[in-house]
């Protein structure tokens, strides 16, 4: 390159840079505004509904007896939160059922994953069990968690088992989906180095199928704490579950939607929890707004 036009090049690419950088920033208020009207929309879409279920309650339009309202549900909320439960104090059957879904949806996971894998991966166990998991699949795993408080008992054995059989499933089906969908120029090119079927399998299958697993992950706690919940609901001594089979059992709809409401505060610290760790190891990917 000759001295006179190294100077213009290096003209043209400094008087781009702040160019570039102004369309960064406006993506990025872009961005802002759109997530601050998207939350400013969700919270008067929340108070729309609540303010006009509270009214056609007053009103009779619907039956508040059945039905409940929202300061009810409310006031139900806070007299657990500051007097406790008929079964102890709420944090209490919090924990309870928290502790059921989480061992569940690990034994879960963990089941999920192992058999995604390895039938995705060895082609003879993907054609002799997969007749028996699909009938597995297709049975209404809530039926059985009758079955469960009667081998295991009213324990929190039986809640776990139950968590365990609507977790395992939806993890299963990614794994081996994510094992299958592996780029296979990848495994050979592996392979070609010397890899090992157990270290293609680790370094290349298994990080491959992450993010198909992650998706799984965000459905199946969801299914972890109905499988809690449900068997809880049918036999308990506490949890959750129990305190809305009591709600139930008194006409105390207030309670059974207040049982609801923590539920759902639950599971969406949860959601928000994975979602912070699957941004953490999948910080390479570009968000939608960098996109």
């Amino acid at each position: 390159m000759s001295p006179d036009v190294m100077p213009e090049t290096v003209v043209a690419a400094t008087a781009t840079e702040p160019a570039k950088q102004g369309r960064a920033h406006t993506r990025a208020r872009a961005a802002r505004r759109r997530r601050m009207i998207v939350a400013a929309a969700r919270a008067v879409l929340l108070v729309a509904v609540l303010g006009l279920w509270e009214v056609f309650a007053r009103a009779k339009i619907i039956d508040p007896f059945n039905f409940s309202m929202p300061s009810k549900i409310w006031d139900q909320v806070y007299t657990w939160v500051t007097h406790g439960t008929a079964l102890g104090s709420l944090g209490e059957q919090v924990w309870y059922t928290l502790q059921e879904a989480l061992l569940g949806w690990v034994i879960g996971v963990v089941a999920g994953v192992v058999f995604g894998i390895a039938l995705g991966r060895i082609a003879f166990l993907a054609d002799v069990l997969g007749p028996y998991i699909k009938v597995l699949n297709s049975i209404p795993r809530i039926v059985l968690a009758p079955i469960f408080v009667i081998w295991f008992g009213l324990g929190p054995a039986s809640k776990v088992a139950s968590a365990v059989v609507l977790v395992f499933f939806p993890v299963f089906f990614n794994a081996f989906q994510g094992a299958r969908e592996v780029d296979r120029n990848l495994v050979a090119n592996a392979r070609i180095l010397g890899a090992s079927d157990r270290r293609v399998t680790l370094q290349v299958v298994i990080p491959s199928a992450t993010s198909w697993i992650f998706t799984s992950l965000h459905v199946s706690f969801g299914f972890a704490l109905i499988g809690a919940i449900v068997g809880e609901y049918i036999g308990a001594t506490k949890g959750i579950g129990l305190l809305v089979a009591q709600s139930q059992g008194t006409f105390n709809a207030a309670g059974v939607y207040a049982a609801m409401v923590i539920l759902a505060v639950v599971a969406l610290l949860a959601e928000g929890l994975l979602t912070f760790a699957e941004r953490r190891i999948f910080r390479w990917k570009p968000s939608d707004s960098e996109s």
